[in-house]
Formats: structure tokens, C-alpha cells, sequence
């Protein structure tokens, strides 16, 4: 998870198995949706950067239409191969 400094890419969020949710900021709305990476990553390229400032500008509420719209970047939080091994 090492891309945060050079900052991510549609296939490091990918690799990463991060998730990607847009929100509408909007008080009657508060639509959230996870963004389908892969589709992105097929649009735009895998090297295409996915930092927020490169993709809120890009999106609409799909449920409002509205233009407010925020980023939540979630990390894989399953238990790795160590964690299941040591609950074990």
C-alpha cells in the first residue's frame, strides 16, 4: 500500500484491493454508491491517476444529480493468511 506517496492509480487501488465509495454531500440526498474500479480502470487507463482531487470532479449524484459529491477510500480490512493462522 505503498502508492499513497506517488499517489494511486485506478490499478494500484485494484492491486491494493481498496474499495472506493462516492457520497452526495447533499442534506436531503446522502446517495452513497462503491465505484466499480475495473470499469474505471477499462475507461481510463490502469496508470490513470485515482487520487480524489483526480476523480470528485468527474461525478454526479446519480440519485440527485448533484455535483457535492466526496470519496471514502476503504482498505481490505479480511485477515491475512498470518491473522487466520494465528487465531488459529
Amino acid at each position: 500500500m505503498g502508492q499513497i506517496g506517488k499517489g494511486w492509480t485506478f490499478q494500484s487501488l485494484i492491486d491494493d484491493k481498496m474499495t472506493v465509495t462516492a457520497y452526495c454531500h447533499k442534506p436531503a440526498c446522502h446517495h452513497k454508491q462503491e465505484l466499480n474500479l475495473t470499469k474505471l480502470r477499462d475507461r481510463f487507463g490502469p496508470d490513470a491517476p485515482a487520487m480524489e482531487w483526480d476523480i470528485r470532479p468527474k461525478l454526479r449524484c446519480k440519485k440527485c444529480n448533484g455535483i457535492d459529491v466526496g470519496l471514502i477510500y476503504t482498505p481490505d480490512t479480511s485477515p491475512t493468511d498470518y491473522g487466520k493462522a494465528k487465531d488459529s
